[in-house]
């Protein structure tokens, strides 16, 4: 659980704990370092069941964007304008606060530019060109500049329209970067952090909350739940988890583009990395199959990705895919997250909305915000 710490030196720093975040994920360990800065002489304590975090946080893109024009005009038919507002404003402040608290060098942060891109016969593209004004002036007062431009297509694609929507504040990190870059800097404030440690139930205690794990049942004044998208399997809330398809590519020799892409409302996404390419999504083609919180791999999703690769990407390269894996976001009707108190000590920041990368560390200062160690 950590080489630092002996089985019974645990089990005596297990008395008298103040906070129990359980989940070290980006909200999780963001929480956590929150809770330590607001209360200094408080004992906290961040349990994760995985060797790493097991969602989304480690599983990622590592996209540090805030929403295409198509994905805009698709929220706005369930959300209100300030409503959609909101949320652009949520995960951009969210971006910047993660550079500020571990600065852009350690999370890989690079500020390439993002481009959605249309299929040529796709029947919604001019709707989404004629709405570029709308957004600009809807997202004026959080950029104090226009976020979206049309431009030509000019990056050698097949089967995408000769037009793209350009948005200059569109980023990109490195997600193992900024993981360990966040548990470093928990395990700085003396947060302590344990791994392979399985919540398995929660009960009401007079003083506080009573975790039972796998491994042992220990009590703590004040917990917080960040494990998104695996929440139900300890609290019921209003989020559901889908899964995700990710893949990268060998080296591409001569990769001329180093910027992040978005597609079908983004629910399709491919960017450079370190001259290799990454692609994930689609799990709106199969989407009984990808509501789902286990781990694995969808041929058919598999199949529409690669067709995009070799087809459209890097038509006529085919190159080998190296690394693969799925992750399991938390979703919902709304797209906004749940920050609350859910009973006598016990709250939670959830519903990420795929949004984690941007919204994550802001979820996790708001989480901590509200706890009240001295309220009782």
């Amino acid at each position: 659980m950590n080489a630092q710490l002996s089985y019974w030196e645990i089990k005596s720093w297990l008395s008298g704990i103040d906070f129990c975040v359980i989940g070290s994920g980006i909200v999780g360990l963001n929480c956590a370092i929150a809770l330590k800065i607001k209360y200094s002489n408080s004992k906290i304590l961040v349990v994760e069941r995985g060797f790493l975090p097991k969602g989304a946080s480690t599983k990622n893109a590592g996209f540090a964007c805030f929403g295409s024009v198509s994905e805009l005009l698709s929220d706005l038919k369930t959300h209100t304008e300030e409503e959609v507002l909101d949320l652009v404003k949520f995960r951009y402040k969210g971006l910047n606060y993660l550079r500020k608290i571990l600065g852009d060098k350690s999370i890989g942060f690079q500020q390439n530019a993002g481009y959605e891109v249309f299929r040529e016969q796709q029947d919604t593209i001019e709707k989404n060109f004629e709405a570029i004004p709308y957004l600009n002036r809807l997202l004026y007062p959080l950029f104090k500049e226009s976020v979206y431009q049309q431009e030509d297509e000019h990056f050698g694609f097949k089967g995408f329209h000769n037009k793209v929507i350009k948005n200059n504040f569109e980023g990109q990190l490195d997600t193992g970067k900024m993981m360990f870059s966040l548990l470093q800097l928990a395990k700085s404030k003396g947060i302590l952090v344990l791994n392979g440690v399985q919540v398995d139930a929660l009960s009401n205690k007079s003083n506080g909350i009573q975790i039972h794990s796998n491994n042992f049942d220990f009590t703590a004044k004040k917990v917080c739940v960040t494990t998104n998208a695996f929440v139900k399997k300890m609290i019921n809330v209003p989020v559901q988890a889908v899964r995700n398809q990710v893949m990268v590519t060998e080296k591409i020799p001569d990769l001329k583009w180093n910027s992040c892409f978005h597609l079908d409302e983004g629910y399709f996404y491919f960017r450079a990395v370190d001259g290799r390419i990454l692609i994930g999504g689609g799990r709106h083609l199969d989407k009984e199959t990808e509501t789902t919180s286990k781990f694995g791999i969808n041929l058919k999703i598999e199949r529409e990705l690669k067709s995009l690769l070799n087809n459209c990407i890097l038509p006529g390269v085919s190159p080998k895919i190296e690394y693969q894996w799925s992750g399991i976001l938390g979703v919902g009707e709304k797209k906004s997250p749940i920050i609350q108190l859910l009973d006598d000590n016990l709250y939670c920041g959830v519903r990420m909305g795929g949004m984690g990368v941007a919204i994550g560390a802001l979820v996790g200062l708001e989480l901590a915000n509200l706890v009240n160690l001295l309220q009782d």
